[in-house]
């Protein structure tokens, strides 16, 4: 992935040939005005942050990717396998809709998610140009989502699998993330024998590797250009939000996909 370093913010971006047609990446939690423990560039509004913060801090993002606050798409995350195609903008008053997976073909909007251990995977059609980000936590991941989502593009976007580059983002790593035994049934019903290769148990505790079992998925979609951050967040609390690693007491960071006005090159990037 490649850093990158504007107006006091850092985020990273996929290097695959093919991202390079939009905007997007992931941004770490420095440059925002939220205090301890949601320091400093929280996205979250439902972590106890004040929601002024929440909105300085978002305008900081959308101020460094030279776009409106108002051109945002985003959605309640709730852990399950809907998606929602776009052609416009959520009212910034309007009510989110409950979804893990967003898409648009318009260049007008910016999609954007939060996070703070689930695994972010942004996809991107440069022929068909549309864009999304999936939000796959162990719930998502075993349900399928990435099936869903891509079965949903193919039918609404008319999308072909195997013109789809996939970036997975930060998330929490195969050491870091424990399961219990139900959730390890789920995993072992979910991918069968491949499931040998998802978890790894030491000294009792069982861990689910959440980068290897949707790298799985998305090569089971046809979708071969994959790139992954490979950055724990569990591991790096300094740049990233971790629920598991702190407790619940933390922020959320920002996930965020646009499609690029190559015609008229509006955003100068």
């Amino acid at each position: 992935m490649r850093k990158i370093e504007s107006n006091g913010l850092v985020s990273y971006e996929f290097e695959t040939d093919g991202f390079n047609s939009c905007l997007h990446g992931f941004f770490t939690r420095h440059g925002g005005v939220s205090p301890t423990p949601w320091k400093s560039l929280n996205q979250g509004g439902t972590v106890g942050d004040r929601r002024e913060n929440v909105i300085a801090n978002r305008k900081r993002i959308f101020d460094t990717l030279n776009r409106p606050v108002e051109s945002i798409f985003d959605v309640w995350q709730v852990h399950g396998t809907a998606s929602v195609c776009t052609s416009k903008p959520r009212s910034l008053e309007a009510p989110h809709q409950r979804a893990d997976a967003i898409f648009t073909d318009n260049p007008e909007i910016t999609l954007f998610m939060r996070f703070a251990d689930c695994v972010p995977i942004l996809l991107f059609d440069p022929v068909r140009k549309v864009a999304g980000i999936i939000h796959a936590g162990w719930k998502g991941t075993v349900n399928n989502i990435i099936r869903e989502a891509i079965t949903c593009i193919k039918h609404t976007y008319g999308v072909d699998n195997e013109n789809i580059i996939a970036g997975i983002g930060p998330s929490i790593g195969p050491d870091h993330y424990e399961v219990g035994n139900e959730v390890r049934r789920q995993i072992q019903f979910s991918f069968g024998n491949y499931s040998d290769n998802l978890l790894n148990t030491e000294n009792n505790k069982t861990f689910f590797d959440l980068w290897r079992a949707n790298e799985y998925l998305l090569k089971k979609q046809g979708i071969r250009a994959i790139e992954s951050a490979r950055i724990c967040t569990a591991c790096n609390t300094d740049d990233w939000y971790s629920h598991r690693a702190e407790k619940g007491a933390t922020g959320r960071f920002g996930a965020f996909i646009a499609i690029k006005d190559q015609l008229h090159d509006r955003y100068n990037l």
